[in-house]
């Protein structure tokens, strides 16, 4: 059974408006947003990212947008000074208000015997770890798609696969773990390079996926080019099935693990290198 103006009010939450409202740069609160909205396929989120937020006086200006455009408030903010009038505004608006943080950062204290020092932004600090992963980053778009390969041996991670399997990403999202990584492309009727087969430190990983997905792909990227045929080698199926079979065929012989990335996204498909460079098992998706 249902109210009057149930239908109205389902029809509302279709769309809504999510505030992010960060003391750095808002990328830990993204993730979580994004992480929780994927939950609801069914419902269009309008992201507002209010970051860098160090002052009441911006506290102010962002209760405003939020008046004019009311929806769920998420928040990191680690001041109290700055987190309590936004919780105070919020509850005038009568908006939900929820700290990402604060929930964490209770464990912590319950479980060290210590409050937090309430830094903002202090993830962001320019530590060792920063000045790695920059390092990493660096590395990783000098050595994409076979580049440099003269000091191939200094990477950490050698991603090799064919076209579409996600190589670059992969590589990107490891560097800004910190991890240095490079890729290799598998291409038809070319050797692999033999500076490939001379390195000893880094962890090789094959990446495949299925002929009918690494088409899919292929086919969206050249779909604004004119003149490319159906029975084009890059978008046939067995031609890209015959690709496919030689990669895993060149991991076998090596001994070089191989992970199916077809439903995988990129997140896990680094978790799942990261794994194994640790010695871990890899998970089967096939």
């Amino acid at each position: 059974m249902h109210r009057a103006g149930d239908k109205d009010v389902k029809n509302e939450l279709r769309h809504l408006h999510l505030h992010l409202v960060s003391d750095a740069t808002g990328e830990t609160l993204l993730t979580v947003a994004r992480a929780a909205t994927a939950q609801y396929p069914g419902v269009s989120v309008i992201e507002h990212i209010h970051a860098m937020t160090r002052s009441p006086k911006q506290v102010e200006r962002i209760l405003l947008d939020i008046e004019r455009e009311p929806g769920i408030v998420l928040f990191t903010l680690v001041d109290r000074s700055i987190a309590d009038p936004l919780e105070a505004g919020c509850r005038l608006i009568a908006v939900p208000c929820f700290s990402v943080l604060d929930p964490v950062l209770q464990v912590f204290q319950s479980y060290l015997g210590a409050s937090s020092e309430g830094r903002a932004g202090a993830q962001h600090a320019l530590d060792g770890d920063y000045f790695r992963r920059i390092e990493a980053l660096t590395f990783a778009m000098m050595h994409d798609d076979g580049q440099m390969l003269e000091d191939l041996d200094l990477a950490e991670i050698v991603i090799i696969g064919v076209s579409r399997t996600s190589k670059t990403p992969t590589s990107i999202y490891l560097a800004n773990r910190g991890v240095r990584t490079a890729n290799i492309p598998v291409v038809p009727g070319v050797s692999l390079p033999a500076e490939l087969e001379r390195v000893t430190g880094p962890l090789i990983v094959g990446l495949v996926a299925t002929a009918d997905r690494i088409v899919q792909m292929r086919e969206n990227r050249v779909l604004a080019f004119s003149g490319l045929g159906s029975d084009d080698p890059y978008v046939d199926r067995a031609a890209v099935a015959a690709e496919i079979a030689s990669t895993r065929r060149i991991c076998a012989r090596k001994g070089w693990p191989v992970i199916d990335v077809t439903r995988r996204s990129i997140e896990e498909t680094a978790a799942a290198i990261l794994s194994l460079r640790k010695g871990g098992a890899l998970e089967s998706r096939e």
